[in-house]
């Protein structure tokens, strides 16, 4: 009993603050339950590659598909800008409909760019994050994959389920 009530006092003052919080609210989340190793090899399949040695990118078209360890980026596109040399990935460009997952956590956006040093993810446009089942949606969240959490900006909803997450 004590554990229902105790649910739902987290949820009440969870709603609070989430009304308290005015039209452009953040909410800190965790992402993956893992801190994501930004030093792995990233991998990336996709229908068709164009690379542009001119300006150090090269762009992954149809079906793009990029993984890190546990974390999976889906898109329609993903364009590479390749550091220094070219020799490293520096950043990754997602666009047309975005899927990042982190074991069992999934976020869906319009855009993502994943900055391969800092390990830090942005999604913008229309972002709805899955974590079991609950959900959260807003216009932005940057997902700091070194230390698993995350931030989420624009007008935030969250659905949660006590005691689920």
């Amino acid at each position: 009993m004590s554990l229902t009530i105790r649910s739902f006092a987290f949820a009440l003052a969870l709603g609070l603050a989430l009304l308290a919080g005015g039209a452009e609210a953040q909410q800190k989340i965790a992402f993956g339950d893992l801190n994501q190793d930004t030093t792995l090899p990233v991998e990336v399949s996709a229908d068709q590659l164009a690379v542009n040695n001119a300006d150090g990118t090269a762009v992954f078209s149809g079906n793009v598909v990029v993984t890190q360890g546990k974390m999976k980026l889906a898109a329609a596109e993903v364009r590479v800008k390749y550091g220094t040399g070219q020799k490293n990935i520096q950043e990754l460009v997602a666009s047309g409909g975005v899927t990042v997952t982190n074991l069992g956590d999934a976020a869906e956006a319009q855009e993502a760019v994943y900055t391969i040093d800092s390990g830090v993810i942005v999604l913008t446009g229309n972002v709805l994050l899955t974590q079991g089942p609950s959900a959260m949606a807003g216009q932005k969240l940057t997902i700091n994959l070194k230390d698993g959490t995350g931030l989420m900006e624009g007008r935030v909803t969250t659905t949660f389920v006590p005691g689920g997450n």
